[in-house]
Order: structure tokens, then C-alpha cells, then sequence
């Protein structure tokens, strides 16, 4: 499996370019960063998927022209859907797109990856990028076998929290069980003051039948 070069660069732009849409919330300002992250680089790989023999000769001649070209491709392209103002998504995409080319040019100048091995680690990124972002997207840097992928995140439900809750709902049963048998077995205080009173007056009442028997 290739590097993971969507992650590396993510986490590079994060910290690296702390200007870089820092107007927004960090929860935004990440997921701007990953949305437009995945749209240059996966450009880049359907470039090099297209021609790798012309790629590797404008990485090795990198210029703003080369650079402005594959940023305005996918700026203009009709399947862009990104949220982001205009010029706030241009300046983005180039100044990630830059970020991107730089890094991977890094790496050849000290890896050695030549032609072949960039190719490789770049079309290897196809499995890296699955599910990060919206079919929108894969439509506008054409990796179209890529929609359809995006995770659908769920919210995580903990052991410890439906534990909690079915705790929760046992003592809230007991305790209603114990008021309902609280409630048929309890004697009022006047009945049983009366008790002896009500015996009293039965045997009475018995006496004086029996005497009109005898009688």
C-alpha cells in the first residue's frame, strides 16, 4: 500500500499554514482544508493516471503557469460545488495545490522516486482518498470511480452510556413496582384503631342473639 499522502498533507496544512482559512472555526476550517486537500490531489493523480511522461517533466520545471493551469481547471469546471466564497476557494486551491506539488517534488529530489515510483505512489492515493468528500468532488478532479464513497459518519454509541441507560430504566421500573405494592399493602392508622371496636360490637351482637334463643 502506498503512503498515505491525504493524510500527510492534511495534517501538514493544518499546522504548517495556520493562516489558511483561519476565519473560520477549527471544526470548518478542518473540513475546508480536507474537501479542497482531496480536490487538488486527486487532480493531480488523474493527471498523472492521463499522462505521467508530461507530469514528470513540468514537476521538475514547477512554475506558477503549470500551477495556475491545474487550479483553473477545477475552479471552472461546472461540477464545483464548493461552499467556499470565490476568492476565498482560489486562493485555497492554489496555495494547497502549491503545498502539494512542492512536497512531492521534495520527494523525488530526495528519494529518488523517479518517473515509475511517483506514478505508483500517486495512483496508490486513489485507496487514500476513498470516502473523504463528496461526489462532487471526484466529478470536478475526475476520479469518478471514487463516487459514492463518502463515509457516512454515525454517532458513536459508547457501552458505558447504554449501560447507563438501561440502569437507568431498571431502577425507574423497581421503584414504580415498590409504589404500586406499597400502595395495596398499606393500612390506614384509623382502621386499625378500629379494629377492636368493630370486634367488640360483632360479639355483642352475637350475645344477644344467643340470649333470645335460650330465652
Amino acid at each position: 500500500m502506498a503512503f498515505d499522502l491525504v493524510q500527510y498533507f492534511n495534517d501538514q496544512l493544518i499546522f504548517q499554514k495556520p493562516s489558511l482559512l483561519n476565519n473560520y472555526d477549527r471544526e470548518l476550517r478542518d473540513k475546508y482544508i480536507l474537501e479542497i486537500n482531496t480536490l487538488t490531489l486527486g487532480k493531480l493523480v488523474t493527471l498523472w493516471r492521463d499522462n505521467d511522461e508530461i507530469q514528470f517533466e513540468k514537476l521538475n520545471t514547477l512554475n506558477d503557469t503549470y500551477i495556475s493551469e491545474i487550479a483553473n481547471s477545477l475552479l471552472a469546471s461546472k461540477h464545483n460545488q464548493s461552499t467556499l466564497k470565490p476568492n476565498e476557494l482560489k486562493v485555497t486551491v492554489l496555495e494547497i495545490l502549491t503545498f502539494q506539488l512542492e512536497e512531492i517534488l521534495q520527494l523525488e529530489t530526495t528519494g529518488s522516486y523517479g518517473k515509475r515510483g511517483l506514478k505508483e505512489l500517486l495512483l496508490g492515493q486513489i485507496e487514500h482518498l476513498s470516502g473523504h468528500a463528496d461526489d462532487w468532488v471526484w466529478s470536478t478532479n475526475g476520479l469518478l470511480e471514487l463516487q459514492g464513497s463518502k463515509i457516512i459518519h454515525q454517532e458513536d454509541i459508547s457501552l458505558d452510556s447504554t449501560m447507563k441507560e438501561f440502569n437507568q430504566m431498571v431502577q425507574q421500573h423497581t421503584h414504580t413496582d415498590d409504589n404500586q405494592v406499597s400502595t395495596e399493602t398499606v393500612t390506614p392508622t384509623w382502621a386499625k384503631i378500629l379494629e377492636p371496636v368493630v370486634a367488640l360490637a360483632i360479639l355483642w351482637i352475637l350475645a344477644q342473639a344467643l340470649c333470645s334463643v335460650f330465652a
